[in-house]
């Protein structure tokens, strides 16, 4: 089968001929019909958190049953499934509290691996979805609602991670809250939750003003306003800009922020835009350290969440909004190439020379 792999000592993906896996006695192996690519994916792999190389890249997959191991009795060959990407022992106190994304064995299918313990279930199923076929254990396996394309199945973890992320603030009703990084991934399935959650009022940061005007019909219940970093001052990260002009829509402060940003001073800058009590919630890998002292965060009684990933109850709950209809999210697929297009596709996401929403693979 067609597979795009990534080998030690380079930082890049390789489209290689390898042989279709083959089911162990618990496994599942499908024939994947759409993949999703991250952005983060490249960055990942180029710090080293890809342990197990080669390996086929790709967390997000959907498609059909191809094959299924001698004990497996959950699904039948044909079947219409998602993969849930996240591999953790089962048994931990996170495992059992709704909190498996923080499993001392926590890694993901075509991913990294975030944990310091042993790691035999990512040993075993580190290969991930970009690539004709995809094996893995059986419990990893969720039903595709029929509603819902295989497209938008690939990408129910993203929605997860933005219902785990807005499940952690625990926005007031009609409240106030700043999506950053709005135009990417991960911001776009914010907007499009946004109304679930009680939300009333959108701030939304990214870069870009043409690309932010595109985003905001997604939030179509809800009131908008937009900053474009590149319309800031110049000198807008040393000076504190985007703080000022956070406060100057919003005077008496935000609830939350959502932030995904992965570098820079908008973290720390939209963290002072906070009402009292208010929460930011991070999941964009920043590595930029926050200008608020704990003398700050004390007195304002503010909260910094860090959040890594979705745990399985979350990916459920989407599946669910998707299966009933109240949430419909095709249009946030903004991207489609076929498996043979990949190297190109991540080149694509890497440059950002135009908008790329959700991006998927077809093999």
């Amino acid at each position: 089968m067609l597979a795009a792999r990534a080998r030690h000592g380079t930082n890049t993906l390789e489209l290689e001929r390898i042989p279709i896996p083959e089911p162990g006695p618990d496994d599942v192996v499908i024939k994947v019909a759409a993949a999703g690519l991250a952005p983060g994916m490249m960055s990942l792999l180029a710090m080293g958190a890809f342990r197990h190389l080669p390996t086929t890249l790709g967390h997000e997959a959907a498609g059909t049953v191809a094959a299924v191991g001698e004990r497996v009795t959950t699904v039948a060959v044909g079947d219409r499934v998602r993969v849930h990407p996240n591999l953790n022992c089962r048994n931990c106190v996170y495992c059992r509290t709704d909190r498996d994304m923080m499993c001392a064995q926590q890694a993901m299918i075509g991913h990294a691996a975030f944990g310091s313990a042993p790691m035999p279930l990512y040993k075993r199923y580190h290969d991930g979805g970009l690539a004709e076929y995809l094996r893995i254990p059986h419990w990893l396996i969720d039903p595709l609602p029929e509603r819902v394309s295989f497209d938008v199945g690939a990408k129910i973890h993203d929605l997860a991670n933005t219902v785990r992320i807005l499940k952690l603030v625990e926005p007031p009703l009609g409240s106030t809250v700043v999506v950053t990084a709005a135009t990417g991934t991960m911001g776009t399935a914010t907007i499009k939750l946004a109304e679930h959650f009680g939300i009333g009022r959108l701030i939304l940061v990214a870069r870009n003003a043409e690309r932010l005007n595109a985003v905001r019909g997604l939030a179509r219940s809800l009131a908008v306003e937009t900053i474009a970093l590149e319309e800031l001052p110049s000198d807008w990260e040393s000076t504190g800009w985007l703080t000022r002009q956070l406060r100057s829509v919003a005077p008496e402060g935000v609830s939350a922020v959502l932030d995904y940003i992965p570098a820079g001073a908008a973290t720390g800058q939209a963290m002072a835009a906070l009402t009292t009590g208010g929460v930011l919630a991070h999941m964009g890998g920043n590595a930029t350290p926050l200008p608020i002292p704990p003398i700050g965060l004390m007195s304002n009684c503010w909260r910094f969440i860090g959040t890594r990933a979705c745990t399985r109850n979350d990916a459920h709950d989407v599946l669910n909004m998707l299966a009933s209809g109240v949430l419909t999210a095709e249009e946030l697929i903004t991207q489609r190439f076929p498996l043979t297009d990949t190297v190109d596709a991540v080149r694509d996401m890497q440059n950002r020379n135009h908008p790329m929403w959700m991006t998927v693979v077809h093999p």
